[in-house]
């Protein structure tokens, strides 16, 4: 994205954002003037008439209560109080829109309401009969009116504080009416006897306590005004007579078998309880009209708000998109400039000279951009630019110098340890040759062998990770059997490795020694991560692809995201930064960097012993046909085997490739001489001017170097004892045996050791 678009967006986002909160708060104030109107005419439509109900039904409750008791109430008071009830029910249904009310509690209050109300005729009719109890009867008004109470907690739903405190007053004040007004009910039932059921006397003290509470809590909650009104009725004498009958009930009362016998001042309560009530009335029906009032007074007072916003809005809105025009112009203009040369010298200066410096060719100083001293911010960006570029090219420079030298001094110290491991591995060589008749001498002389080739395989990672080429002595292709066993020989503890070669195919001689160091390398990574006694097995064979060996362990368990990294780090050549530290890892980077040499591929992944298999694919353009009778190539500076003419019996025979088997120990204390391999000696790495030294001759080897001295049998060890017979002195002055015969017995060997493969993977299923 351009930076001019970005500019743009710049301005262009918070101006929107600006106005879209313009909107939403503008439209969220729109919202609550609305549903206050709309809440100011549910209040008026429904919650007068609805409080005009609670009032007639308390009054038409008491007097109820008092006819089923046996007070003296006259028919006519009694219809007077019903009708006054039936025209209250008849405006609230009328007047009542479930529409107008926005809140599904209240609808459902008001439903409810509803359905009570329909069972009021039936409930007179039952009264007047005086079936059921007075108690039912003084219930059922007191759940109607609960219901009612209710309602008016569910009408607002706006969410302003204060609406919300005065709403919870008028609650309250209502609560604490209808308990007063529960109280009358109760008295009422007492009767001209005075006397209460043990129930009902226990009700009227909770309501005595009941309203002494919400009364005194309220209090606190009401505008001064309404306070004022409040303490006033609490103190008033009428208020004060309710008191002292209460007090009187409750500390004079006489309990009987059949209840609770009221004192004699309860006669009073009727007179002050019609002075005290009608006060309250007016209080509580002051209350509602004052929450009425205050959510219309919220309600406008909400619209102006939106009016205000809109306008401060819409004039800062303005202000904004014309300094940021102004803004963005200025900038564009003076950034358009660096651009220009920013650009040129990234896309094209830059790349030039680095790729230059890598190719090591000199880069001089006028193709790089100069500081110009400009004091602006953007010229100091433009100076700064130009210091990055000077600093960047500065450290290309280094590197790669360094990186070059670093190089050259790896190669020669790899050179020179390199001639010093070679002739090492010939002096071992020697010792071997001459002092081999002494096996445990010969055990420890092949395990020196070992570690000095080892020492010569980290040489050799160091010379390719260097940039350097390990030697190849070899002239001929070479069997994959024959390689197989030449890379096992590279690794330590060869006793552990099973060799298995599915098809007979050789490799080309010029990548042999790549290939049986990328082996070797795989191997000994094997059997150093495999329990001691595990066997690490080496398969090849021909694929669609080319030749695929299969190196398998039985090593600890590998993550797959640690696969992943593995073989991430065999496919990339990485900086010698992270080859400092991997040092201890260096043979997947030797891996990786051999397998792009040759063109070949290196996977790991998990075996299904638990392991890790390193599967490796050849391309087909290394390989060659094996030649029938071809025996195991040597190195160029070795003297070939001296030919013997081949047996009839081996024309047409197949090339078997010899397999280690399975049940051999793997910790064998000491060799025996047939057992040690001998591994073709490489040409000491050289460099110019740096010769390598010859490696001594071998005595006793013949004109056949290269292969294991043959092991000599003892005459008649193998029948009974009473069969064995004195052996004969050899004559003394006789010569050891010659060349040919040498070579004979050799080709024997093998011929024997063929034949033998043969009947074995014949007998195989």
């Amino acid at each position: 994205m351009r930076l001019r678009t970005l500019l743009v967006w710049l301005a262009v986002v918070p101006t929107v954002a600006m106005g879209v909160q313009v909107l939403i708060s503008s439209d969220r104030s729109v919202q609550e003037s609305q549903h206050l109107r709309k809440d100011v005419l549910a209040g008026r439509q429904t919650g007068v008439p609805l409080y005009q109900l609670l009032t007639a039904l308390q009054s038409e409750r008491a007097i109820t209560a008092a006819w089923w008791s046996g007070m003296p109430v006259a028919d006519a008071d009694l219809r007077g109080r019903r009708a006054a009830t039936d025209r209250a029910v008849a405006a609230f249904l009328k007047s009542s829109d479930l529409d107008q009310v926005h809140s599904d509690r209240a609808k459902d209050r008001l439903r409810e309401v509803a359905r009570q109300l329909a069972e009021l005729g039936a409930r007179r009719e039952r009264t007047d009969a005086r079936h059921g109890s007075p108690d039912d009867t003084v219930d059922y008004y007191t759940d109607m009116i609960s219901g009612t109470i209710r309602c008016y907690g569910d009408f607002n739903h706006v969410d302003d504080g204060a609406l919300t405190q005065e709403a919870t007053s008028l609650v309250t004040l209502l609560s604490a009416a209808e308990v007063v007004a529960r109280e009358d009910a109760i008295l009422a039932l007492s009767g001209p006897s005075g006397k209460l059921t043990s129930a009902r006397f226990r009700e009227f003290v909770e309501a005595v306590g009941a309203s002494d509470y919400l009364y005194d809590t309220v209090a606190l909650d009401l505008p001064l005004d309404d306070q004022d009104a409040l303490q006033r009725i609490l103190t008033s004498n009428a208020w004060q007579t309710k008191s002292r009958i209460e007090t009187a009930i409750a500390s004079e009362h006489r309990d009987v078998s059949s209840g609770v016998v009221l004192p004699p001042d309860v006669s009073d309560w009727r007179a002050a309880h019609t002075t005290f009530s009608a006060q309250l009335n007016t209080l509580d029906e002051s209350e509602l009209q004052e929450l009425l009032t205050h959510a219309d007074d919220r309600a406008e007072q909400l619209e102006n708000q939106v009016v205000l916003l809109v306008a401060a809005s819409s004039a800062a809105l303005l202000l904004v998109v014309a300094v940021v025009i102004f803004t963005t112009r200025s900038v564009l203009r003076r950034l358009r400039s660096l651009h220009d040369r920013t650009v040129t010298v990234a896309e094209k200066t830059l790349p030039d000279v680095v790729d230059r410096l890598q190719r090591g060719e000199a880069v001089g100083t006028d193709a790089l951009p100069r500081p110009e001293g400009e004091q602006d911010e953007v010229g100091r960006i433009s100076d700064a630019f130009a210091q990055v570029v000077a600093v960047s090219v500065e450290g290309h420079q280094k590197l790669a110098d360094e990186r070059e030298g670093f190089s050259v001094f790896a190669s020669g110290i790899a050179a020179r340890t390199g001639n010093l491991v070679s002739r090492q591995l010939a002096l071992t060589e020697h010792i071997q040759d001459t002092f081999g008749q002494d096996e445990a001498l010969l055990a420890e002389l092949m395990r020196s062998d070992q570690l000095t080739v080892g020492m010569r395989r980290q040489i050799e990672n160091l010379l390719i990770l260097a940039g350097g080429e390990i030697p190849d002595p070899h002239m001929e292709p070479m069997r994959i059997a024959d390689l197989l066993r030449e890379a096992a020989a590279e690794v330590e503890d060869f006793r552990r490795i099973d060799r298995h070669a599915m098809d007979e195919t050789s490799v080309e001689a010029g990548v042999i020694s790549q290939l049986s160091h990328l082996l070797a390398e795989l191997l000994d990574n094997a059997t150093r991560f495999s329990p001691p006694t595990a066997r690490v097995a080496i398969r090849a064979e021909l694929v669609g692809d080319g030749l695929c060996i299969e190196i398998e362990d039985r090593g600890p368990r590998v993550t797959a995201e640690r696969y992943e990294e593995m073989n991430g780090r065999l496919h990339s050549a990485p900086p010698y930064s992270v080859l400092a530290r991997n040092a201890h890892r260096l043979g997947l980077f030797v891996v990786g960097h051999l397998a792009d040499q040759l063109g070949a591929t290196v996977t790991l992944r998990r075996s299904a012993f638990g392991g890790t298999s390193a599967v490796v694919i050849v391309p087909s353009e290394h390989l060659v046909p094996t030649r029938e009778g071809t025996a195991v190539p040597g190195p160029a500076h070795e003297s070939a085997p001296v030919p013997r003419p081949a047996r009839p019996a081996e024309e047409g025979r197949p090339k078997l490739v010899v397999q280690q088997r399975t049940g051999e120990p793997a910790d064998d204390p000491a060799p025996r001489p047939s057992e040690l391999p001998r591994r073709l000696r490489k040409d000491p790495v050289r460099q110019a001017g740096n010769a390598a030294p010859e490696a001594p001759p071998r005595p006793g080897s013949g004109d056949v170097p290269g292969r294991p001295a043959l092991p000599e049998r003892v005459p008649q060890t193998h029948i009974a004892q009473r069969l064995r017979a004195p052996r004969a002195a050899e004559p003394a002055g006789r010569d050891a045996a010659t060349p040919e015969e040498v070579a004979d017995a050799w080709a024997d060997y093998e011929d024997s050791t063929r034949q033998v493969e043969l009947e074995l993977r014949q007998d195989q299923p």
